[in-house]
């Protein structure tokens, strides 16, 4: 399975280099990235656009600020037009559970998963963040596991990966404060 990763910032690149290191095809893309996040991507594959990488891609991981996922839906949703139903498009930002259904009437030629990540950037070594995943397409994404993502399967449609996210991110935050 050939994994995109947009985008390149803390948490994707993060996520994508443990994919690499653990035996996936994963590229990313430095289209409308800043510098940081050019070093940050240093060695990982590229593809000029986000619009090629999604054409490469059998599954793509939005990883980017919760304010840019509905946009990024909307920008790519006639490049996954050109293959429907072929490529998984795994929303994993901290969003509502309404946003996360938002993008996926925003991608309706992909086969979407709603992903809540819990935990801090998988380093070089240690466990890394859960990934939650909910939707009907969710087990489609199982193969992340032998790559090194600690990724599980939730009950529910999209929206209950990021509910989910949103309880325990009120919760950490909380008890922070």
């Amino acid at each position: 399975m050939r994994i995109a990763v947009i985008a390149p910032g803390g948490m994707g690149a993060a996520v994508a280099r443990r994919l690499q290191r653990n035996g996936a095809e994963v590229a990313v893309t430095l289209q409308g990235r800043s510098p940081a996040s050019a070093a940050r991507a240093a060695g990982l594959p590229l593809q000029e656009s986000e619009a090629a990488l999604v054409r490469w891609a059998d599954a793509v991981l939005s990883i980017l600020p919760p304010g840019d996922a509905l946009a990024l839906a909307e920008r790519l949703a006639p490049v996954l037009a050109e293959r429907p139903g072929q490529v998984l498009y795994a929303d994993c930002n901290a969003i509502s559970p309404t946003s996360a259904q938002a993008i996926a009437a925003a991608v309706p030629a992909a086969r979407v998963v709603d992903i809540g990540i819990i935990g801090g950037p998988p380093g070089a070594d240690g466990p890394g963040p859960k990934l939650y995943a909910s939707g009907a397409n969710a087990a489609a994404l199982l193969g992340l596991r032998a790559h090194g993502i600690d990724y599980r399967v939730i009950e529910g449609g999209i929206g209950a990966a990021s509910a989910l996210k949103m309880g325990y991110a009120g919760i950490t935050k909380g008890l922070t404060a």
